[in-house]
């Protein structure tokens, strides 16, 4: 199923679910208890938004060893972890600034898990059991200050640098899907969830193994190669197969 958060109208923002081209409202919240009401707005009369409001984002960093590779990196021998500020966050089709302190800002395409509920020190093979589902997710990146400042709260941190959605899908498969990015319509990044380093149960053990996990809290996944960058005037596409397709414009702050 796929769960949004979603305007219609002049109303208040809201939460749903999609059935088919046409949109229900869910009464409750859909991370504990919930009803659907009956799917009958037309899917293309909405504004999606951002799928949920998380507390926390917590990236994962140099996931795809051919990323790693292209970065002139080494593949971390265990999961490096950053995190992104919820302020950052910014719906489907919403504008990603170029702030004026960078003149290198650039894409990475990602898959999200959204997690469902608490927990803490997960096992591995129990993360499913906390995963709501997935989304998608575009880890925008100031490259010219992450490689200035030395650590990356301030290049990943940026107003509008974190877009994801445009729904979280309960039922994707996250073993084998191909992950594209096109900016302005020209392909960027191409790659499979299945070379991940670290796979998302592995991710989830350890990040709850140093924080607690709560409901509406994304993983970013981390990013295949292909990165770069992203000008004035460009729109960015990240698209996972099985999963739908996030697009961006991109303008100056």
């Amino acid at each position: 199923m796929r769960f949004i958060r979603f305007q219609f109208k002049d109303q208040p923002a809201r939460q749903g679910w999609i059935l088919d081209d046409k949109v229900g409202e869910i009464e409750g919240d859909f991370f504990s208890e919930y009803r659907r009401l009956k799917a009958e707005i037309p899917l293309d009369e909405v504004r999606l938004l951002a799928p949920c409001q998380p507390g926390k984002i917590i990236c994962v960093g140099r996931n795809y060893a051919d990323h790693a590779r292209e970065m002139g990196n080494e593949v971390p021998k265990v999961p490096l972890i950053f995190m992104k500020p919820p302020s950052s966050v910014i719906n489907p089709g919403e504008t990603i600034l170029l702030p004026p302190q960078s003149k290198q800002v650039e894409h990475e395409a990602e898959l999200v898990a959204v997690i469902g509920k608490r927990g803490r020190h997960i096992a591995a093979d129990q993360a499913r059991e906390i995963i709501f589902g997935y989304t998608i997710g575009n880890d925008i990146t100031a490259r010219d200050l992450q490689k200035s400042d030395g650590q990356w709260t301030r290049a990943k941190g940026f107003d509008t640098f974190c877009p994801f959605g445009p729904w979280i899908d309960t039922e994707f498969d996250p073993a084998d899907a191909l992950i594209t990015c096109r900016v302005s319509g020209q392909p960027r990044q191409m790659g499979s969830t299945r070379d991940m380093v670290f796979n998302i149960g592995t991710l989830v053990a350890f990040v709850s193994s140093v924080m607690t996990l709560e409901p509406g809290d994304l993983i970013f996944t981390g990013t295949p190669a292909g990165i770069g960058p992203l000008l004035d005037g460009d729109d960015v596409t990240v698209e996972i197969e099985g999963l739908g397709t996030l697009t961006n414009p991109v303008g100056k702050e």
